[in-house]
């Protein structure tokens, strides 16, 4: 079992920035077992979704709305996720979780508490 904490969750202005990271704790065969990384959010009424993810070799993917503002990174020796958010919208008001898929696994297996990212116009 891997354990993820997020953290860098704040109230900002429309326009905005903000950076949230995540850190990978566990077993060395847990943490090394682990192919993709990636950030989901639940916004107010919705249904969790997938924000950005990352590959080992450092592949990525984005959600449509987030492409061009948000980007992903990891520090793997660090066993670090971070989400880079850029331009920030009100509609990108949630709940952010940090999430790791075992490699073999059809899904996101180990997720974070979350943490909120509010914003307001």
């Amino acid at each position: 079992q891997v354990q993820l904490v997020e953290s860098g969750g704040d109230s900002v202005q429309a326009g905005g920035s903000l950076k949230l990271s995540c850190v990978l704790s566990g077993s060395s065969t847990s943490i090394a077992y682990i192919g993709e990384k990636g950030w989901y959010r639940r916004a107010p009424g919705k249904e969790r979704g997938m924000v950005s993810t990352i590959y080992s070799d450092d592949m990525t993917k984005y959600a449509e709305s987030v492409k061009g503002r948000f980007s992903i990174s990891q520090e793997i020796v660090k066993q670090m996720v971070y989400l880079q958010m850029n331009s920030l919208k009100e509609e990108d008001t949630a709940i952010y979780y940090c999430a790791a898929r075992r490699c073999g696994s059809p899904s996101f297996d180990n997720w974070g508490q979350g943490i909120q990212v509010t914003v307001s116009s």
